[in-house]
């Protein structure tokens, strides 16, 4: 919630989704490049070798953490309920298996790619997509 903004929730998304596609059309049109998450942090450790500068990567990568702390610095901390840093560890990890195995992830796939068209990208977000729906409906049952 934005503060002394009681009903601003879809405008933060709807804000959120507008810099998420600018983000990615500025690194389209500047480098060629499709803004998945997974490539640029690849990129940046120097895991991966593309034509995206490792400095550009790594202004990507560290853009994500400080936006975070910009957006709990106007609305306040996240008290998150039922998640440890041990399992927020395991999901990051699971997580970044997943998208080396699917060849790219949520960013990559879900927003350059169905803007694309791509039939991979389409089975991909379709699938992260049902996978989230089903951990959700556990997660309400478990807890």
């Amino acid at each position: 919630m934005l503060p002394g903004f009681p009903h601003a929730e879809p405008l933060a998304g709807l804000a959120g989704g507008v810099l998420i596609g600018l983000a990615a059309a500025v690194l389209l049109l500047g480098s060629g490049r499709i803004a998945g998450i997974s490539g640029i942090f690849a990129r940046a450790t120097g895991v991966a070798n593309s034509s995206l500068p490792r400095v550009a990567a790594w202004a990507f990568v560290l853009g994500l953490p400080l936006g975070a702390q910009v957006v709990m610095a106007l609305n306040g901390p996240l008290t998150p309920s039922f998640l440890s840093l041990r399992w927020v560890a395991v999901a990051g990890l699971v997580v970044g298996i997943g998208t080396r195995l699917g060849s790219g992830c949520t960013s990559g796939h879900g927003v350059c790619g169905l803007s694309r068209l791509s039939p991979r990208s389409i089975v991909a977000t379709l699938t992260f997509m049902a996978t989230g729906i089903a951990t959700v409906a556990i997660m309400n049952v478990l807890i």
